[in-house]
């Protein structure tokens, strides 16, 4: 099973990296994640930058896509060219947006019907295509989610993880990467803020 994190130019790195690198921590058990580009490199908002491990076409066989956010995302969405390519498919894909990536989704077509969450930030420009903008950091209806803030982005890697390899598998990720001392609190904050959606486990 693979992950795409699309990244685009002027990212988020907590964005990308967060969910990436948990996600990969399930590598052994089949679910792998890739940092998927427009281009062969792309730089962070904060000036790292990046060689891609997949181009973008690679959205098309991903079994998930996680869109990051970043300052340029209003530049992505207006772009016709490149909005084409993304063909996600949520009949067969599990899809994610993180803060400002829920333009991207809203774009799409993907939010239609549905409330998204965002940063504050990004939060107007939701609005203004008729998305209810939720005051959560994360809300999944059946193929579809979204997260608002950066550290939420841990919650869009358990929802993958969740949904694909099952609650145990993402409690283990969890637990692992939480700061010594907090692990239960951790694993459960995720855990709760994936399950409270509807639609977020099969």
């Amino acid at each position: 099973m693979q992950v795409a994190v699309v990244t685009f130019d002027g990212f988020n790195e907590l964005d990308s990296f967060i969910a990436s690198a948990l996600v990969n921590r399930c590598r052994k058990d089949g679910l792998e994640a890739f940092i998927t580009t427009p281009t062969p490199r792309v730089t962070s908002m904060n000036g790292v930058e990046v060689t891609g491990q997949r181009p973008l076409e690679f959205v098309a066989e991903a079994d998930a896509v996680l869109i990051g956010s970043g300052v340029k995302t209003r530049d992505v969405v207006a772009d016709d060219r490149l909005i084409s390519r993304l063909p996600l498919d949520p009949a067969r894909q599990l899809i994610g947006a993180q803060c400002s990536g829920a333009l991207v989704l809203a774009r799409l077509g993907l939010l239609a019907g549905m409330p998204a969450c965002t940063d504050r930030t990004s939060r107007p420009f939701v609005e203004a295509c008729d998305v209810t903008v939720l005051d959560a950091p994360f809300h999944a209806e059946g193929n579809i989610a979204t997260a608002g803030g950066c550290l939420a982005s841990q919650y869009l890697a358990t929802w993958v993880i969740t949904r694909t390899l099952g609650q145990d598998a993402a409690r283990a990720v969890l637990d692992y990467v939480a700061p010594v001392g907090e692990n239960q609190e951790t694993v459960e904050r995720a855990l709760r803020a994936v399950h409270m959606s509807e639609g977020a486990l099969h």
